[in-house]
């Protein structure tokens, strides 16, 4: 239940009617509220301030209906803008970037503003009477009139906020330093640990504790002993509920084995979690086991953290295409990368097997590397930046600085392999002079990592290694 509450939560901060709603439920209960004060204070105390003078029925109605066509339009301009924006961004930036335009809080707000401040003085503008209209005195909510000419002019703020604030959010380093930085919190946040504690390397038991159901050398018979529970629905799986799953495995005494991850897709039948011992997992815990997964049409970087870095990916090589051709877009992605890389490198990233607080195996997912990481990122970029020498030298330069901020060697050395895989496919799309350059970059990088202080060597040859084309 938990999942899919959370999942709940991160389809309305996407959605770009819920923030409009709550504010135009606020304007409701505050004209109402603003009315009954007015009906048992009055208005005689205005007349004490020669620029605050109560207003007249014709007055008031006029400043309220003004106001309130004023904003109303004001509104469906807001809104046009705000369509052509993000169709910009889908064919500009791509199509996964639109959930970060629609969640923007300056665009809910601006068109709440609006839409509420009509609202407001509709309701108003209905409970003004003169005498001519019915056999009781009349009625004019001077205060209410005030507090709607401060959200006009509040209004007006928002407007001129409005303004400059789409063609900022559209700029296209705002837009890449949006997806890099949750991307950075997102790894703060979820290592070094995730779905219980990693059984880490001073765990040397940890792999034996695995059951021969699940070990690649099992028999036909000993790989049957196993329950499988089926995925409810199709779709992506956009988040785990993590600490519930962990603890349903230790309160059944089970092993629970994950087939899929956040991000992966999933067909309704198909196995999503295996069960050890498979007489424990009946149907009551299957379904609880199922409702632990949310599931939905589109993939969320709720706890995929591969999708941040396809969305970095996806505009780096959109501006790499033929038809963009703007290099330095592609930079500036690799930055992001980069930095994302250096915080990996830095961490030690948790085991797939996954134990309780009693240190016994509850749970086995899929393993989080960091050669995974590198290939999801600067890999799939690597053949775009080869038939580039500006973004061929950043590529160099990003692999550099993440190996100052590494000490692992099996991390150092898929560094290393992947400038010479850039250095090869440099050699097949450029040609002579153009590729000379990359060619030096690349064997002065692989000569300073062979080198037992690589990491002062790198910051020696910073300013050459990570100079412009």
């Amino acid at each position: 239940m938990r999942a899919q509450f959370l999942r709940l939560a991160d389809h309305l901060r996407e959605s770009y009617w819920f923030v409009p709603t709550l504010m135009a439920f606020a304007a409701i209960l505050l004209a109402g509220g603003m009315i009954a004060l007015d009906s048992y204070e009055g208005a005689g105390w205005m007349d004490r301030f020669a620029w605050l003078q109560a207003s007249r029925p014709d007055g008031a109605r006029q400043v309220l209906s003004s106001i309130g066509g004023s904003m109303i339009t004001v509104a469906g301009t807001v809104f046009s803008v705000t369509i052509a924006a993000v169709v910009y961004a889908s064919g500009q930036y791509g199509p996964r970037l639109l959930s970060n335009f629609m969640s923007d809080r300056g665009n809910q707000v601006t068109l709440g503003t609006f839409i509420a401040t009509f609202l407001y003085c509709l309701l108003v503008l209905r409970t003004i009477r003169s005498p001519e209209e019915s056999d009781a005195a009349s009625f004019v909510p001077n205060m209410a009139l005030l507090v709607g000419v401060l959200l006009a002019l509040c209004s007006l703020a928002v407007l001129i906020f409005f303004i400059h604030h789409v063609p900022s959010k559209l700029h296209i380093n705002n837009v890449i330093e949006e997806v890099g930085g949750r991307l950075l919190h997102e790894i703060e946040r979820r290592f070094p640990s995730f779905i219980g504690d990693g059984a880490g390397a001073d765990d040397p038991d940890a792999e034996t504790d695995v059951p021969i159901a699940f070990r690649a050398n099992a028999t036909v018979e000993e790989a049957a002993d196993r329950a499988q529970v089926s995925a409810p629905k199709t779709g992506y799986i956009q988040m785990i509920d993590n600490n519930t799953l962990m603890e349903l495995a230790r309160k059944h005494e089970l092993v629970l084995r994950l087939q899929y991850q956040p991000g992966d897709f999933v067909h309704a039948g198909r196995t999503l979690v295996e069960a050890w011992p498979p007489a424990r997992c009946g149907e009551d815990l299957s379904k609880a086991v199922q409702d632990l997964f949310g599931i939905g049409a589109k993939r969320s970087a709720l706890q995929d953290l591969r999708f941040l870095f396809d969305e970095l990916v996806e505009i780096a090589a959109r501006a790499m295409s033929p038809g963009v051709n703007d290099p330095f877009t592609a930079v500036t992605c690799l930055d992001w990368l980069g930095a994302a890389l250096s915080e990996l490198s830095r961490r030690e990233l948790p085991s797939h097997l996954r134990v309780d607080e009693e240190r016994r195996l509850r749970v086995i997912a899929h393993p989080e590397t960091f050669d995974r990481f590198l290939g999801q990122s600067l890999g799939s970029l690597m053949q775009y930046c080869a038939r580039d020498v500006t973004t061929a030298l950043r590529f160099i330069h990003v692999l550099a600085q993440i190996c100052i901020d590494c000490s692992d060697p099996g991390r150092i050395a898929a560094l290393g392999a992947s400038a010479a895989k850039l250095e090869a496919l440099s050699r097949q799309a450029l040609g002579g002079s153009n590729f000379e350059p990359i060619a030096q970059r690349c064997g002065e990088f692989r000569r300073i990592l062979a080198e037992p202080d690589y990491k002062r060597r790198l910051r020696d040859q910073s300013a050459w290694l990570g100079g412009a084309a």
